[in-house]
């Protein structure tokens, strides 16, 4: 088994457990205490766990971000579903911003087979998508990589999105509250979403349920700035009613399961 491929196991069982001995950990994986014990320091170094005495433990607050690696796994038949209802609105034609993360990255894998689309983004993985979709423009903002999340953040990204007008920006965001707005675990992440918000026509915010009533350390924007949410169909109808009374167009996905972790 890969190093990747084992630190996305040992990520994912100490999101679900909150914590992880190493023998689980080698039972789990088949591999010796030296290797997972290596695994764990090269994990906690990242900041992606705390190293305790015999194991790990889930290091989160606030500003913690769940690893990309973990969540491009968590809720994906909800990203799936909001993806297949975000497609929809994109017409022939349109310039659109497509915003960092894993739901926004399903959004791609649609788009890749439409045409006459103008993409502007700074998520490698999104990038790598559409590449070589042959009747896309793809547009990279430059700027400063997260290694971790395969994004750009720095001012060469917050001035590309200041430099473009695009009809649609499809934002993936940490949480989203009624009373405390968006909001995002990383304050670079952040300055470059309210750049993407400021210049486009119609923003549309992409969150499965679980980040509904959720505040992370960073703020993005107020929801008056928003225009629609795709969500799952598992969202809380309180919380929707509100957002529609705001004049907030809200899109319902089906999605047979709800989130099953509010740390995602």
């Amino acid at each position: 088994m890969l190093a990747s491929e084992r630190h996305k196991l040992i990520l994912e069982r100490i999101e679900t457990q909150n914590s992880v001995s190493v023998a689980d950990l080698c039972a789990l994986i088949g591999v010796s205490e030296m290797t997972i014990r290596r695994d764990l320091r090269i994990l906690s170094a990242g900041g992606l766990l705390q190293r305790v005495h015999g194991g790990a433990i889930a290091k989160r607050s606030g500003s913690y971000e769940p690893p990309y690696l973990v969540r491009g796994s968590a809720n994906l038949e909800a990203k799936q579903a909001i993806s297949r209802e975000a497609v929809k609105l994109v017409n022939e034609g349109d310039s659109l911003a497509l915003d960092v993360g894993t739901t926004t990255y399903e959004i791609a894998c649609r788009l890749a087979e439409m045409r006459g689309l103008t993409i502007l983004t700074a998520s490698l993985p999104i990038a790598n998508v559409l590449a070589d979709a042959p009747h896309i423009r793809l547009i990279l903002t430059g700027g400063i990589l997260r290694p971790q999340e395969k994004s750009m953040v720095g001012q060469t990204a917050v001035s590309a999105y200041h430099g473009y007008h695009v009809d649609k920006a499809f934002v993936g965001i940490g949480g989203l509250h009624l009373e405390r707005g968006l909001t995002e675990y990383n304050l670079d992440d952040a300055l470059v979403k309210q750049a993407m918000i400021q210049n486009a026509a119609r923003v549309i915010v992409v969150a499965d349920s679980s980040k509904l009533q959720r505040i992370c350390f960073a703020h993005v924007a107020d929801l008056m700035q928003i225009h629609s949410l795709i969500t799952d169909d598992h969202a809380p109808e309180v919380v929707l009613r509100d957002l529609a009374k705001r004049g907030i167009e809200i899109i319902a996905a089906h999605a047979a399961a709800p989130p099953d972790n509010p740390d995602f």
